[in-house]
């Protein structure tokens, strides 16, 4: 096969891909809320294996979305424990659907502001939510 046939191969499948999946620059509202939906499909399909072509599809799909928050999404001042409440609602969670932060009573102590988020953690929440992790760090406190 050409290199020329190659490319023209290449652009067709990520033509077919980005039906299904808005990668590229995220120009409108719409565009955001959808790679948003698709990255929690992606997120919920790979669980916790952090590994493979899934997870950097999300990783991905994580970055254009970034770019679109960076842009159009203004954070208002928020500690740690606000922003991951507000993520929780967005998606609908309950302490106990955050296990991989830890136990019920360690998100308890977090959401409360007795507890600060360590970096285990944090790497664990911008997986889960497709969020940049100086979202947490930049936070105040």
């Amino acid at each position: 096969m050409t290199e020329v046939a190659v490319v023209g191969s290449a652009v067709r499948q990520f033509e077919r891909l980005q039906r299904l999946v808005p990668l590229g620059n995220l120009r409108t509202r719409r565009d955001y809320l959808r790679a948003r939906r698709m990255l929690d499909r992606i997120i919920d399909s790979i669980g916790n294996d952090g590994s493979g072509p899934a997870a950097d599809l999300a990783e991905t799909l994580g970055i254009f979305i970034d770019r679109y928050e960076a842009r159009r999404v203004r954070m208002p001042e928020a500690t740690p424990s606000d922003i991951l409440q507000l993520l929780m609602e967005q998606h609908g969670l309950v302490q106990s659907d955050l296990p991989e932060i830890g136990s019920q009573g360690v998100v308890s102590e977090i959401l409360r502001g007795k507890r600060r988020l360590n970096a285990r953690q944090i790497a664990a929440l911008t997986r889960r939510f497709g969020v940049a992790a100086d979202l947490f760090l930049r936070a105040g406190h």
